[in-house]
C-alpha cells in the first residue's frame, strides 16, 4: 500500500468515527428528550441535523476520490466501500434521530400520557447495539459485530411488545390515541435504528473478512439483518 494511501485511508477512518460520535450523542439525546419531556434537548438534536448531511456528503466525495486517486484493490478496497456504507448508514441513523425528537416534542404535548416502560429497555438495547457496532468498526472486530447482529431479534421482539401495549391503550383510552400514536411512531424510529446497527455490523464482516452476510436469517449460525434501504 502506498503511503498516501494509507494517509487517506486513515483520515476517512477518523472522518466515519467523529461523524458517529456526533450521531451517538443525537441518539442520546432524543432519547432523554423522549424520556425527559425536555423539548430544549429535542431541538438540540433537530439543529444537528445539517451538520450530519453536510459531512456525509462531505465523507463520501472523499470516499470517491480515493477510489479514483488510489485505485485500491482487495482489503482496501473493501475498507473504503465499508465507509461508504457505514457513512450512509450513520446518515440515515442521523435522520431517525430527528423523527424520534420530532415525536418526543409531540408526547409532551400531553403530560398525562404514560412511556412504555418496555420502550425505555428497548432504547437502551438499540443504544447498546450502536455503541457496540461502531467499536467493532474501530477494532475491525468481525465477531464482536457478529454479536451485534444476533441483537436484532431482540429489539423487535421489544418494539411488537411496545405496539400492542400502545394499541391497548388506545382502545381503552381514547383520550389518548394521539399521544400513542406519536409514540408508536418514536418506537419504529427506535427499531429502525438498530436495523442500521446491523447494516454496519454485515459491512464490518465484510471488510474484515470478505464475506458478504447481507440478508441472510439468523439460524444456522449466520448473522441476520435488514437490507440497506
Amino acid at each position: 500500500m502506498s503511503l498516501h494511501l494509507q494517509r487517506d485511508l486513515d483520515h476517512l477512518h477518523h472522518e466515519v468515527l467523529s461523524l458517529s460520535g456526533v450521531v451517538e450523542e443525537m441518539l442520546e439525546k432524543a432519547t432523554r428528550a423522549l424520556f425527559e419531556r425536555n423539548a430544549h434537548i429535542a431541538d438540540e438534536v433537530i439543529r444537528f441535523d445539517i451538520i450530519v448531511d453536510e459531512r456525509e456528503v462531505q465523507i463520501e466525495e472523499e470516499c470517491l476520490k480515493a477510489l479514483a486517486l488510489h485505485q485500491p484493490v482487495a482489503v482496501d478496497l473493501r475498507r473504503i466501500a465499508t465507509v461508504l456504507k457505514v457513512n450512509n448508514d450513520l446518515e440515515r441513523m442521523a435522520d431517525l434521530t430527528v423523527n424520534l425528537a420530532e415525536r418526543a416534542k409531540s408526547v409532551i404535548e400531553f403530560p398525562t400520557f404514560v412511556t412504555p416502560p418496555r420502550l425505555a429497555r428497548m432504547v437502551d438495547l438499540t443504544k447498546q447495539m450502536v455503541t457496540e457496532v461502531l467499536d467493532s468498526f474501530v477494532n475491525m472486530d468481525s465477531v464482536a459485530a457478529t454479536r451485534v447482529g444476533g441483537m436484532d431479534a431482540q429489539v423487535d421482539r421489544m418494539n411488537c411488545e411496545v405496539i400492542e401495549e400502545l394499541q391497548k391503550v388506545m382502545r381503552e383510552r381514547p383520550d389518548q390515541v394521539v399521544p400513542a400514536l406519536h409514540c408508536f411512531s418514536a418506537s419504529r424510529h427506535i427499531e429502525r435504528i438498530s436495523d442500521h446497527a446491523v447494516n454496519i455490523a454485515d459491512d464490518v464482516i465484510y471488510m474484515v473478512d470478505g464475506v458478504i452476510v447481507r440478508h441472510r436469517f439468523s439460524n444456522g449460525g449466520e448473522v441476520g439483518s435488514s437490507s440497506h434501504s
